[in-house]
Formats: structure tokens, sequence, C-alpha cells
């Protein structure tokens, strides 16, 4: 897809993969929806970028209701004219140890990282009948392997994975939607995890993420894995399947020295007000989010 006059979307720009990807996104002659729940967060985003020429529109929404995607879209036609590409970054995670039954928890994380993501390609598929487009969806590493701490996360994205895998064989044009597998990105809310939450490894720059998402969509790719370790790991677990379970091992081994260390009372890791999202959240046994 050319991206030079490319009318895009991109959801959870303020933070992470995403403001990285919007810092790169600007350098095209482009049109450009930024949008997140957090305002001051995106404003100092958009006051930050080293340079654009790209026209960017402020967003701001919870995209995880319905009714806010569809004005999402009805607000990005009105000033755009159309939407020729989507990116379905928004999304959050929660490292945890799932001991109490919570619906209100998993509806939350389900509803932004894959209900919106998938109702967003329905939508761009409804609004482009009979001409090109594109949908990015940033799913992970972890829907492939998935690992402690990270099991409701996980899922989510392993259900982004299966839902592309089915979706593209309905599409006149498979190469549609792309899916981007990046591995721990070091982004704000690893940082402001210090020393409680472990980063797993191998992780990564947003940075190294955005290129290669901006390299998928403008060679139509289908499937961006940012990581050659990664890609390297997927290629020999082949042949020695023991790897996984060597790696869900070794982060098993982490998770239960970080539930250890979760004697004291349970310490937000963001800032964030509740309710806000793109962000991760590490819950101690017993905790449930307000």
């Amino acid at each position: 897809m050319e991206l030079n006059n490319c009318r895009i979307v991109l959801t959870g720009a303020a933070s992470g993969i995403g403001r990285a990807l919007l810092n790169q996104l600007a350098l095209y002659p482009a049109r450009i929806v930024a949008v997140d729940i957090k305002q001051n967060a995106l404003q100092v985003a958009l006051g930050a970028l080293p340079s654009a020429r790209a026209t960017i529109i402020p967003y701001f929404a919870d995209l995880s209701r319905p009714a806010n995607v569809d004005a999402l879209f009805e607000h990005a036609v009105k000033v755009m004219g159309g939407i020729d590409l989507f990116i379905a970054n928004a999304g959050y995670a929660y490292y945890e140890k799932i001991e109490t039954p919570d619906w209100d928890h998993l509806a939350q994380i389900f509803q932004l990282n894959v209900l919106s993501a998938i109702y967003s390609a329905e939508k761009m598929q409804a609004l482009n009948a009979g001409r090109a487009y594109k949908v990015v969806m940033t799913a992970s590493a972890i829907g492939h392997i998935s690992l402690p701490g990270y099991a409701v996360y996980a899922a989510t994205k392993a259900a982004l994975h299966r839902f592309a895998e089915a979706y593209r064989f309905e599409l006149a044009d498979p190469n549609a939607l792309m899916l981007v597998y990046p591995i721990a990105t070091r982004t704000n809310f690893f940082d402001n995890a210090g020393k409680n939450v472990p980063l797993p490894w191998p992780n990564q720059p947003a940075e190294t993420v955005a290129r290669a998402v901006i390299r998928g969509i403008e060679q139509n790719w289908t499937a961006v894995y940012p990581s050659r370790r990664f890609r390297l790991f997927r290629f020999f677990e082949r042949f020695l399947p023991f790897l996984r379970r060597m790696l869900q091992n070794w982060e098993g081994h982490r998770f239960k020295r970080w539930l250890a260390g979760q004697t004291l009372p349970p310490v937000e890791i963001v800032a964030d007000p509740p309710g806000q999202r793109s962000f991760l959240t590490a819950r101690c046994p017993g905790r449930k989010d307000s």
C-alpha cells in the first residue's frame, strides 16, 4: 500500500508502539486521525513529533464501546473523506495470577483487544466495498507462545490470530488484513513497572516494531514478525519442541519470584486513572480492579 496521500486511522497513538508509529507515519504526506483515550498523553505525543509532513487530527475515545467505534468512523470519514488504512493498535495487558472469578475484568480486556479490533475490520470491509484498503491489528508473539502471568492477555492475542487465519479466506483480497506479532516491547508501562514486573525475554524497542509495521504495509504483507530472534525461535521450535517448554518454565520461575515479592499491599504500576486503556496493570493475588 502506498502511504503517500493515504487516509489513516491509528488507535492507541499516545504511547508505546502507537506513538512510534505516529512518529514514523507523520513523515509521509498523509492524513492521520490519531486516536487515544488519554488526552494529555496524546497532546504530548503530538507536541513532541520530530517533524510532520502529515496532517494529524487528534481524536479521543474509549474504543471498548461499539458506539465509540462507530463515532470514530463517522468522524474519520467526515474529516478525511474515507479511510484507506486502519491500524487497530489500542489495547492493554494484565500481568496477574488468576484466582478470583471476575467477569468484568475479562470483558474489559476482550472488548478492547479483540472485539474492537474485529469490529473495526468489519466496518472497514463495509466502508470500502469494491476498493482497496488495509487493516492492521497489533497481535503479539504471546499469541503463539503463552507465558505465565499473561494467560488472559495471551488469550486475546491468540483470538486475533485465529480470526485472521479464517477471515482472510473470506476477503476478496487476503492482503487487506495484516497482523503484527511483536515480542515484549520496551515501552513506558514496563519502565513504570520497574523491578515489580519482569520484562519478558527477548524484548525490543517500539521503534523497531513501528519500522517493521510500515515496511509490511508498504510491501502488502499479511503478517509481520519484527523480532529476528522470535522468527528463529519459531523455526527451530519445529524441530526442537522442548524449546517452548524451556521458555515457559523460565518465565514461570520469574513469575513465581514476582508473586513472592507481592507481600506488601498491591501497587498500581502505572498512574493512569482506572478505566483508561493502553497500559499494563499488575494485579496481585486477590486484588480486584476498581
